[in-house]
């Protein structure tokens, strides 16, 4: 059974302008709140202590963060970590003061009621080693935009090569952005689930746009929108089973992964929204606002070898 009567064009690219506009203002608004309110980095970037104590009884985080403040630690982050006996505790780097020596304060202050609190580990992450992570992330992802951007450019058109970096571009800002707004943490779970964006974005970016080149060749008659929007229709059954299934996994991660994996599904399944939009709004209405056209696309012909010889008589 089809999901969709391939016979009918969706005209996508009716939209396209206000898209582009809808867009244009996303973008914006990421950077201005990536330039004001700027990334919640995680301990990975920034460096610090994270403890895991474990309890008899289910813990009350308020009360934890409550015990903490007492003791000077008022900027702990707290939460629940697998289970609501598990505590995870992140604390900021603090000069003079080694991992080893604020773990012992911390378990004393929740202690302090003569709870039974447990170590089960205190890990510490130096300055240094955020600063060279950050660095590398941000590299990471313009390196993986330009490789994008020739290859594309050699495998099909350079036009199709500007709109697919737009559309990546496009898509990380926004999920940056995203992140940036609800300031939730950003670690390197996070960074690899930007990069598996570029990639997820990427791929369903290539099938369009091997459709739209296929359909060019193909299609002796119609304007270039008309084919954009045939081959968009024809992905979309496609589309929609590949996101759908992907979806279904990361909404499990999301709801029963745990925190430790909690950013890395929601800046998945938000990139999956952004990416698939990306791949019709920005990718191909890029390639169509710079003029793609039949000819660009077509085949050069390859003239026979002595073809261009007098006939003999």
């Amino acid at each position: 059974m089809r999901i969709f009567d391939f016979e009918k064009e969706i005209p996508f690219m009716s939209l396209r302008w206000p898209a582009m506009i809808f867009s244009t203002l996303l973008v914006i608004g990421s950077i201005v709140s990536l330039a004001v309110n700027q990334l919640n980095w995680g301990l990975d970037f920034t460096g610090g202590t994270v403890i895991e104590v474990g309890y008899e009884q289910p813990a009350e985080l308020s009360k934890v963060r409550a015990q903490l403040s007492e003791v000077g630690f008022a900027d702990a982050v707290v939460q629940h970590f697998g289970s609501s006996e598990d505590v995870l505790i992140r604390l900021a780097p603090r000069e003079g003061v080694n991992a080893n020596t604020m773990g012992d304060q911390v378990l004393a202050a929740l202690r302090a009621d003569n709870a039974k609190v447990d170590m089960r580990r205190i890990e510490f992450v130096g300055p240094q080693v955020g600063e060279e992570l950050t660095e590398q992330g941000g590299l990471a992802m313009l390196v993986a935009l330009i490789c994008i951007l020739l290859y594309v450019a050699m495998r099909f058109e350079w036009r199709f090569g500007l709109g697919s970096v737009a559309a990546l571009a496009h898509d990380v800002i926004i999920t940056l952005g995203l992140f940036s707004v609800l300031q939730l943490e950003f670690d390197l779970t996070v960074l690899a689930a930007v990069l598996a964006v570029i990639g997820y974005s990427l791929n369903d970016t290539i099938v369009v746009m091997d459709r739209i080149r296929e359909n060019f060749r193909k299609l002796r008659k119609g304007e270039p929108a008309d084919i954009i929007n045939i081959s968009l229709t024809q992905t979309m059954s496609r589309t929609i089973i590949t996101s759908g299934t992907t979806l279904l996994v990361l909404l499990a991660l999301f709801f029963k992964g745990g925190a430790l994996i909690h950013g890395f599904a929601t800046a998945l399944l938000f990139g999956i929204f952004v990416g698939t939009y990306s791949s019709i709004y920005i990718a191909s209405a890029v390639a169509l606002m710079l003029g793609i056209s039949k000819e660009d696309l077509m085949p050069p012909e390859v003239e026979k070898e002595g073809a261009d010889l007098d006939p003999l008589p």
